[in-house]
Formats: C-alpha cells, sequence, structure tokens
C-alpha cells in the first residue's frame, strides 16, 4: 500500500471511526483501525464488536493495500503533523507503515488486515432513506432519555419503528420517557422495529455531515444487526434483543394543570436551580400559580443546597386549571428543555403525585414525560 492523503482529511477520518475502537478487548487487533485502500479512496474502519464505524476519505492511491494501525497512536500522531500533504506506504512483509510529512518520519508497527473482523457490506437497494436533518434531531430528542444501567440492557436502547411512512423512536429508564414521531417520504413494504443501541444513535448523530441529504438504514435479515449507509461514512450495530416496554400507555392522557411558558425562560430557571439542587438529590420544586383570568400566572422554580444556598426564579406564563406545586429532578427537566426547539413549551400536571408532560407548543410530534420526586418538608 502506497497512498498520499490531505493532514486534514486524514485527521478528520480518524475523529468519525475513533469512537468505535475497543479499549478493554483481549484481541490486540480491535485496538486498532483498519486502513485500506478501496475504490480510489481511503477506507478507515474501527470496531468494538458491537459498534463499527467505516469512513472514506479522499487519496491518492499508488500502491492497493490494507494493514491494521494502533488507534490512539496514529490519531495521536496525525493531529500533530504539520504539513499538508501526509505519504504513507506498508512494508508487508514487517508490516510496518512508514507515515512521512514534512520533515516528519514515522514507523509504525500494524497488524495484518486479515486479522481484522469483516464488516458487513449492506445491500442499499433493500435500505429506508431517512432525512438526515429530521433523525439527528430525533436522536437528539430521545437518546438521552435511554437508561444507562446495563442491569436492564433493553432500555439501554431506543426503540425504533417503523409503519407505513411513520417513523417513531422512543426511549424510556425508568424516571422519565421520550417518544418522536416523524414522516418519511415514501411508505415501506412491512412494519420495522428494532430496539438499537442508545450509544450507536448518538454516534449516528454525531458523523452523519451536513453535506449529507439521506441516510440508508439496512436491517441485513437474520444478523441482528442494523447499518446506516451515508455519503462518506456507513456505521453499524448490533441490536439488544428483548421485548421493549409499552411506552405509549404510561403517557397522562387528561392534566388538572397546564402551565405554557418560554422554553428559554424556563431553561435558564432550571440551570440555576440545578447549581444548588445538584449538591442533593437534584430536588426542584415547581409552583405553578394562577392570579386571574386576565392577569398572567406564574411559575416558580426553586433549588436549594444545606451548603451553598438557594434559588428562585418567577416566570410568566399562562395558566389553566388548579394551582399546583410539585417536584422533578432538574436535571431530567432542564435536559429536556435543552432539545425542544419552539419558542413556548407546556408542562402538564395532575397532581404532585403523578406524571408530568412535557411538549413544545405547535408541534405535536414530540412528547417527554417525567416522574415526579417527593416534595418532603
Amino acid at each position: 500500500m502506497k497512498v498520499s492523503v490531505l493532514q486534514e482529511n486524514l485527521a478528520h477520518g480518524l475523529s468519525i471511526v475513533s469512537r468505535a475502537v475497543s479499549t478493554r478487548s483481549s484481541l490486540p487487533v480491535l485496538a486498532n483501525v483498519l486502513v485500506a485502500t478501496d475504490d480510489g479512496r481511503l477506507r478507515l474502519s474501527a470496531t468494538n464488536l458491537e459498534l463499527g464505524i467505516t469512513c472514506w476519505i479522499g487519496a491518492k492511491i499508488q500502491e492497493e493495500g490494507s494493514t491494521t494501525v494502533p488507534a490512539r497512536t496514529f490519531t495521536e500522531l496525525v493531529t500533530t503533523l504539520t504539513d499538508k500533504q501526509v505519504d504513507m506506504s506498508l512494508n508487508v512483509r514487517t508490516q510496518s507503515l512508514n507515515v512521512h510529512c514534512g520533515t516528519s518520519n514515522t514507523d509504525l508497527k500494524c497488524i495484518d488486515a486479515q486479522e481484522f473482523p469483516p464488516i458487513p457490506v449492506p445491500d442499499l437497494a433493500d435500505g429506508i432513506q431517512i432525512n438526515v436533518t429530521d433523525l439527528k434531531e430525533m436522536i437528539q430528542q430521545v437518546a438521552f432519555a435511554a437508561s444507562t444501567d446495563e442491569a436492564r440492557p433493553i432500555l439501554t436502547g431506543v426503540l425504533f419503528t417503523i409503519r407505513d411512512n411513520k417513523i417513531t423512536l422512543s426511549a424510556a429508564d425508568g424516571f422519565r420517557l421520550s417518544i418522536r414521531r416523524a414522516e418519511l417520504s415514501s411508505s415501506v413494504p412491512h412494519q420495522i422495529s428494532a430496539v438499537i443501541p442508545s450509544r450507536a444513535l448518538t454516534e449516528l448523530a454525531r458523523i452523519s455531515a451536513d453535506g449529507d441529504q439521506t441516510i440508508t438504514m439496512v436491517l441485513p435479515p437474520g444478523r441482528g444487526q442494523v447499518i446506516f449507509h451515508m455519503k462518506n461514512a456507513e456505521l453499524v450495530s448490533q441490536l439488544i434483543e428483548g421485548s421493549f416496554p409499552d411506552l405509549e400507555q404510561l403517557i397522562p392522557r387528561r392534566y388538572n394543570t397546564r402551565a405554557v411558558l418560554s422554553t428559554t425562560a424556563f431553561q435558564k430557571a432550571c440551570k440555576q436551580a440545578e447549581i444548588f439542587a445538584r449538591e442533593g438529590s437534584h430536588i426542584a420544586r415547581i409552583s405553578i400559580q394562577s392570579t386571574g383570568e386576565m392577569q398572567p400566572g406564574q411559575v416558580e422554580i426553586s433549588g436549594q443546597s444545606e451548603e451553598t444556598g438557594s434559588n428562585q426564579t418567577v416566570i410568566d406564563a399562562t395558566i389553566e386549571g388548579d394551582n399546583q406545586l410539585i417536584a422533578f429532578n432538574v436535571k431530567f427537566l432542564r435536559e429536556v428543555l435543552d432539545v425542544i426547539k419552539t419558542p413556548n413549551v407546556a408542562l402538564e400536571t395532575t397532581g404532585d403525585t403523578n406524571p408530568g408532560l412535557v411538549r413544545p407548543v405547535g408541534e405535536d410530534n414530540f412528547t417527554h414525560v417525567i416522574m415526579p420526586m417527593h416534595l418532603g418538608s
């Protein structure tokens, strides 16, 4: 193998695939990045056997070939190179990759590419086309609500369902749930339901470039995998087996109190309350007060700490229904407000021991339910 690439392209490609490199595997090759020539471009691939990421970058190919390079060493080296062009040549017999850039000359000890796990090649003809912008926003509004507790593996994933031209992403961790819906440009012939690790979807949102228009999603039959293909990148992930809970039945269908307030103001108030509440159990008290039909109501968000003090912020709001005092985990509340794009947000409650519902005003494609916390004294 003998190739020349631009340093910035190589560094960018390594930043895309490096998050899939295994750090705890007993297989040394999984700590490496596959570097291979591929139809006039350079292909970089990394995998930890659960998640695999591939990236293609432009290159001048003088000799075809492939090898696997220690990921951390290679990435750190490339980020320090200053000249634009990087020349790489592989000694097949010794599996040594020479990296030459300006006055820098490095020899890296590699592992034969034949030891690298095979990366599945998707049949794109059977794929589902999804708009990149829509999917990135859907992932951002749902993946954060997935559990990080490996004791219940199914909840560490996001339920991905497609029926006709409707796509739905759902996640829950036992304390909150997020459901986001969208429409595809065309219908699919059969219903799809798969639980995809939230980490894989978060990586997909990270690596999907602004220049990509669509992502092609492929579920190879019988393999327990999902593949997302883009113009210059591809992500493959193992699916999570098991029965995902029916989240729809957990969504409150009525409310006693509904407060509509500025998303930005609510978000900032939660951030201030979180400064004090995070030292305890992240409790923020939400007091919703109606002041009469002709006057705007008020929502007070407060957090306190025995060590550092307390904070209260009052926001004008449109209140419908009864006055209400309820407590939430303010970190959870702030995280959902971080992903709501509309100017105003609605908080709907039925009592201080019942779940609250947060939804963007003017859009009906996103629903978030959050469990209350004990108010205490």
